[in-house]
């Protein structure tokens, strides 16, 4: 199998890459000494006032190593492994003997829980041993399967230590004997995706194309005739795990986890948002390696769909609670909002899988959109109070009495039952060099402007870049590309799409941007020296951004934003009732650096607030506009929240 686009950038090892930026290096720092051992802790049962965990539990309930019943949701083994798969990044950063022995341990836990046959799911194994894979809709043992697979893989890359990498392939394999076309095996796919794009990664790793195949065979069932998962629920007399009775066909339900067409005949983005993203990126996975064009095209009309008609301005995506799923087009609340921290990740997996499918700058603008907005939003400074729904405008009482709101929290909580989102936040962060670059024989893609060292062969010499800045908060991006040998290649940087007028010099020269682009990239390919300084210079003033006029809730309504960070106002700021402030026809936009929230740039604008006085005995009178002027303050969005329980609002009335 070869790449799908021979011009293309990969991958490059995360061992040639280090990081060491003002900004991300605190929060790989938190992850690091803080969320990682916090998790753990959790895992374990031993942080008071968290909700129970029992993971750690669960699996030496099945190793026999204790007595006892299962608790927590089904999936609640995949807590343990993305907790895993953070330690195995983390260990590529900085060797730490007492976390790489309690990660060996666990895998040790996992392998002794582990059937002789393969098989391994807590959960199946304490409740149900003679039930495996009979209710794939709604149990989850495939996507469960799929993050055990992920840890596998990233733990046996950074270590070298092959036993976790033995137990997920033999799982593999076993799941390999009962999926398939063949006769005698099952024709079927799990509810929630996440075994497909395990399955490319095992491959990759361990070049079996066994498992690439099972992943493709996967994503080519799905949705198509028989509908196997109607069978399977007819099988177990129609029988809901949740509520222990009937439940309807799940043809009814086929549109929530994407099933209701075959994958390469989808348009919209519609359905679970979770399950979306991480369908998606296994289909460009695919795509790629197969060079399937019928594949690729479904992946960039998805894309197309989400990004131009289903996501928020954070990079959020998913806009109601009831399935944590998309709607339709346009329709973006911003109070009753859900933007699941799990579906911002997905859709960064899904948009590093299309960069590295075709170099396009649309990619890595939604990857630091995401980044810098909802992923930095998902966690507390402290490292141990997590936000699993990223809002838009909260009220606090709302978030208690209000039945539709109730999803919605005004301050960071310690754990959830459903705990998907923290550990999925630290294998993120701790992975984040993988999405700075990309490369190919001859060009070195840089996508991210994250303070970082690469090392990578270009034309046959060793090459190095180094970036350093003060990014987001000033606009100067200073690359240090050091050659072994004067050798003719390309740097290709991203031009943000953000950014209305960018300079660039190499050497001090200044380079023609409209001579050079190509979507969106500055290619710049000439005889390199052994030492040359590139600059760039992106113009970051502050913005109005506004909504197209069909995402109805954002009419009349402007969002400040500058460079790649969305801001919002908040109450500790500017008093209660936020949504009665409305920015001046011209506000007259001041910033300034502040030692507030770890330092940062506020926004302060001209505006102006209703008039409440003489309305406590009336709930309605004729109109008559009552304001007064105030200059409102402005936080970087991804901060709120953490001086204490109150309003917040990215989107404000806009004077005309």
């Amino acid at each position: 199998m070869g790449q799908y686009n021979k011009t293309a950038a990969g991958e490059l090892p995360l061992a040639d890459i280090t990081i060491s930026d003002s900004f991300w290096d605190k929060q790989i720092e938190l992850v690091q000494s803080v969320v990682i051992p916090y998790q753990w802790e959790v895992l374990n049962d031993r942080v008071p006032e968290a909700a129970q965990s029992h993971a750690i539990q669960n699996f030496r309930i099945a190793a026999g190593l204790e007595k006892g019943d299962f608790y927590g949701f089904f999936f609640q083994d995949t807590d343990l492994y993305k907790w895993l798969e953070a330690v195995a990044y983390s260990l590529t950063i900085k060797n730490d003997e007492k976390l790489s022995q309690l990660a060996d341990e666990a895998i040790a836990l996992m392998g002794s829980a582990q059937c002789d046959d393969g098989y391994l799911n807590t959960f199946v194994q304490i409740r149900e041993p003679v039930k495996r894979f009979t209710n794939l809709e709604e149990c989850h043992e495939l996507y469960t399967a799929g993050h055990m697979i992920e840890a596998g893989v990233a733990y046996y890359q950074a270590t070298g230590k092959k036993a976790i990498l033995d137990i997920v392939s033999k799982f593999a394999d076993y799941i390999d004997s009962r999926f398939g076309y063949e006769e005698g095996k099952i024709h079927g796919y799990d509810g929630h995706q996440e075994i497909e794009l395990a399955l490319v990664r095992l491959y990759k790793a361990t070049k079996n194309e066994r498992y690439v195949r099972l992943a493709k065979y996967f994503l080519d069932a799905r949705g198509t005739e028989p509908f196997y998962l109607e069978e399977e629920w007819e099988k177990r007399s129609k029988i809901s795990y949740w509520s222990n009775k009937e439940i309807s066909s799940p043809r009814e339900r086929a549109a929530y986890f994407q099933a209701h067409k075959p994958v390469r005949e989808q348009t919209e983005a519609v359905g679970h948002a979770v399950r979306q993203v991480y369908m998606l990126t296994a289909m460009a996975d695919i795509a790629a390696l197969y060079q399937d064009e019928e594949m690729k095209a479904a992946c960039k009309t998805l894309w197309n769909n989400i990004v131009k008609k289903q996501m928020y301005i954070t990079g959020g995506i998913g806009s109601t609670g009831a399935g944590e799923a998309f709607t339709y087009d346009y329709d973006l609340p911003n109070d009753t909002i859900y933007s699941e921290t799990c579906a911002s990740i997905g859709l960064i997996f899904f948009a590093q899988r299309m960069l590295m499918m075709e170099n396009d700058r649309c990619y890595a603008d939604v990857i630091e959109k995401a980044l810098f907005n909802v992923i930095m939003s998902s966690m507390a400074k402290d490292g141990k109070h997590y936000f699993y729904v990223n809002p838009l405008e909260v009220e606090p009482k709302a978030s208690i009495l209000s039945p539709i709101k109730g999803h919605v929290k005004p301050v960071r909580q310690k754990w959830f039952g459903c705990a998907c989102c923290p550990p999925n936040l630290a294998r993120l962060l701790t992975s984040l060099r993988g999405y700075i670059y990309t490369g190919s024989a001859d060009t070195l893609y840089i996508h991210q402007f994250i303070g970082s060292e690469v090392k990578t062969a270009l034309n046959n010499t060793e090459v190095k870049a180094q970036i350093s800045s003060n990014y987001p908060w000033n606009e100067t991006i200073t690359i240090r590309i050091l050659a072994e040998e004067e050798r003719d290649f390309k740097i290709a940087v991203r031009i943000p799409g953000w950014c209305r007028k960018a300079v660039l010099t190499v050497d001090g020269e200044e380079i023609v941007l409209s001579s050079c682009m190509e979507k969106g990239y500055a290619v710049l390919s000439r005889n390199w020296k052994r030492e040359n300084i590139v600059t760039l210079t992106l113009a970051m003033p502050v913005e109005e951004m506004q909504a197209s006029p069909r995402v109805r809730s954002d009419l009349g309504k402007a969002a400040i934003q500058r460079g790649p960070l969305v801001y919002c106002v908040e109450e500790i700021d500017n008093g209660n009732n936020l949504p009665a402030l409305s920015l001046s026809k011209n506000p007259a936009f001041s910033i300034k650096s502040e030692e507030i929230l770890d330092g940062v740039v506020t926004i302060t604008a001209n505006g102006l607030r209703e008039d409440e006085s003489g309305w406590d005995d009336e709930l309605y009178a004729p109109y008559q506009r009552k304001t007064k002027e105030v200059t409102m303050k402005a936080v970087p969005y991804y901060s709120w929240g953490n001086r204490g329980e109150g309003e917040m609002l990215v989107w404000i009335r806009k004077e005309v």
